[in-house]
């Protein structure tokens, strides 16, 4: 049996100050990676409303330290 080496998993970083939602354009509170490579920020409203959704697409979420996200219960 020959041993794999399998890459670092990726993390993302929490919104910085100035990024923006993708929906609405207010202050990122939230950033997922999605499996295909791409990133998503959402504002506290719009990550908690979709939050349901969120959490089966994403590989991996950062929230601003400020923010509870509901994604996480």
């Amino acid at each position: 049996m020959t041993p794999t080496l399998m890459p670092p998993p990726e993390t993302v970083a929490p919104p910085a100050a100035d990024e923006r939602c993708d929906r609405c354009n207010a202050a990122g509170k939230l950033r997922i990676l999605l499996a295909g490579g791409g990133e998503l920020v959402f504002c506290g409203h719009h990550a908690n409303k979709y939050a349901e959704r969120l959490v089966k697409i994403a590989i991996d979420v950062a929230t601003a330290p400020d923010f509870t996200w509901r994604g996480t219960n």
